[in-house]
């Protein structure tokens, strides 16, 4: 199925959700904040959230720094 993440088309194989998007991906899930169709999702949400062929998905990697 092919989804729009962070702007780029792209194709993807075995996920459905959002939790088996970031496995497919090889992302933690700790340091991430997610946005599915323009909806920020809370983290117990996830799972929820089936994917759907043209689906936008926007995946921000929190970084601690100083």
């Amino acid at each position: 199925m092919k989804i729009v993440l962070n702007g780029e088309p792209k194709q993807i194989e075995r996920a459905t959700d959002i939790p088996g998007l970031l496995e497919e991906l090889g992302l933690a899930a700790p340091a991430l904040l997610v946005e599915h169709n323009g909806l920020a999702l809370h983290r117990d949400e996830w799972p929820r959230r089936a994917l759907t062929e043209g689906d936008r998905v926007e995946i921000i990697r929190i970084v601690a720094g100083g």
